[in-house]
């Protein structure tokens, strides 16, 4: 698919789903990596990953067109076009578009959740559990100001 022919589907889908055209432009953007999509408030563009298109289908693309689109109207008409804002909900459920779109096959999921870095303090021996590692030489204990020091990383594998 080439960007003039996502160009007439965006047109096709917005007509039909939300009886309104689609003024502006609709281009496939191969930087996106973690998206399938964005629309873009200062021009009202709308850019699309072409990987879903590739490796998802076009019923899964049709989607994230129709999700983006929900942004485009209600910027344009000056409602709430943002993820949280009602009418935005609203209007996803009226036209069926995914609040996600699905995760790329080639794209393994992480979890950054898997280590949890156990630290005690030399002072008043409490013990705090972080998800981020913590620079022992330049933070001390928020209770006694004591040192701390890197105990064990618990893993949840």
């Amino acid at each position: 698919m080439t960007n003039e022919e996502l160009q007439l589907l965006v047109e096709e889908v917005s007509l039909q789903f939300f009886q309104k055209p689609f003024r502006h432009l609709a281009i496939f953007n191969s930087r996106l990596k973690t998206t399938g999509g964005r629309y873009i408030l200062q021009t009202h563009n709308i850019e699309i990953n072409k990987r879903y298109l590739e490796q998802l289908g076009r019923e899964e693309l049709i989607g994230i067109v129709k999700h983006e689109l929900c942004h485009y109207h209600l910027h344009l008409e000056k409602k709430g076009y943002k993820h949280q804002d009602k009418d935005f909900k609203n209007l996803m459920m009226q036209v069926g578009a995914p609040r996600f779109c699905r995760q790329l096959p080639d794209r393994p999921k992480t979890n950054r959740s898997a280590k949890i870095y156990v630290y005690s303090c030399l002072g008043c021996s409490l013990v705090f559990k972080r998800k981020r590692t913590v620079n022992v030489k330049k933070y001390v204990c928020g209770r006694c100001k004591g040192k701390l020091k890197q105990i064990t990383v618990l893993t949840s594998e």
